[in-house]
């Protein structure tokens, strides 16, 4: 069984009285656990692609499946669902609520799931301890660093155990030493976790801790670095072949 499988993904925006075609039937499969890169140029469709896998939008046709679920076969009720406990985002922006610790930040979606109090807790305790910032479980987001505040929403992401998580161009807020921390960090919870994490990113430095990039151009997967072994400088230069082929 497919961790990850779609075809031919299609989904256009109405932009004012223009109509903008962000992917043009986008077919992907990753079927073992391991640390993947979504890359292309601005434009290119590739949040687009991670928004419909993540089940955050809707596509105009094709079929979404992940670990297992169709998710264009789902109602918005179990699509929540599924979103909530089956699978975790990051994002750029961190997304977290001002007016609460890095723990409530981290326990949110148990609360609103009504999990009891003490298991949210005792899992949110290991998870700060996990990524580093036990020290900083009491404090609320303005007093942590960008780097500290995306490895609290990595820890939120990761409270119901799930097998997926979708990461959107997550160290875009970040310093280079920060962000090759945090591309490390992945790294390491895909490996000794056996999750999937797959990764937009526009970054070769990025892609450098990925064991397969896909590439995205024009709204299609048009090929696939296996990126594992290879430095930034020779993922930009494959990049760069591959792109200029197409």
């Amino acid at each position: 069984m497919s961790i990850i499988q779609c075809e031919n993904l299609r989904k256009t925006y109405r932009i004012g009285t223009r109509s903008v075609e962000a992917l043009r039937g986008a077919t992907l499969e990753i079927d073992e656990p391991g640390f993947y890169a979504i890359m292309g140029q601005s434009g290119s469709g590739k949040s687009t692609l991670l928004h419909l896998l993540a089940g955050l939008d809707d596509s105009d046709g094709g079929t979404v499946s992940v670990a297992g679920k169709r998710l264009d076969e789902m109602d918005d009720r179990a699509l929540t669902e599924f979103r909530r406990t089956e699978i975790g985002v990051v994002f750029q922006q961190f997304n977290l609520i001002p007016t609460m610790t890095a723990r409530e930040n981290i326990e949110l979606p148990g609360m609103l799931a009504g999990r009891p109090a003490d298991e949210l807790k005792a899992r949110s305790s290991e998870l700060l301890k996990q990524l580093g910032i036990a020290e900083r479980a009491d404090h609320r987001p303005e007093a942590l660093s960008g780097g500290e505040q995306q490895r609290v929403a990595i820890a939120r992401s990761l409270l119901f155990s799930p097998a997926v998580i979708f990461a959107d161009e997550p160290t875009g807020n970040l310093d280079s030493a920060s962000a090759e921390q945090l591309w490390s960090l992945l790294a390491a919870l895909a490996e000794q976790q056996q999750i999937t994490v797959i990764m937009v990113t526009h970054e070769p430095s990025a892609a450098s801790h990925c064991k397969r990039t896909y590439l995205l151009r024009d709204g299609v997967v048009s090929g696939t670095i296996e990126t594992g072994a290879m430095d930034a400088t020779d993922i930009a230069a494959e990049y760069q072949r591959l792109s200029r082929s197409a």
